[in-house]
């Protein structure tokens, strides 16, 4: 089995960047030694094919201001919780 990873979304350098124009890498993908830094993620299947992809786009957001998401083809489960 591999290991956990956790995709982390740095809402501090996303308005940095929105800020300053610069492009700094907001997405984190951490596992127990190490973090990688990127501005997309491709989510892959025990088989390597791509199943999503997270995506930082701040010149291009979608259309209700969002500039990071999670795109896939795939089926969700949306899980609800109680508010």
């Amino acid at each position: 089995m591999s290991k956990k990873k956790i995709i982390h979304i740095n809402q501090h350098v996303i308005r940095e960047n929105t800020k300053t124009g610069r492009r700094k890498p907001v997405i984190t993908c951490k596992t127990y030694n190490s973090n990688d830094y990127g501005n997309a993620v491709i989510i892959k299947d025990q088989f390597g094919n791509p199943v999503a992809t997270v995506v930082y786009s701040p010149d291009k957001p979608l259309s209700c201001g969002a500039r990071v998401w999670i795109e896939t083809h795939n089926e969700i489960e949306i899980i609800k919780t109680n508010e």
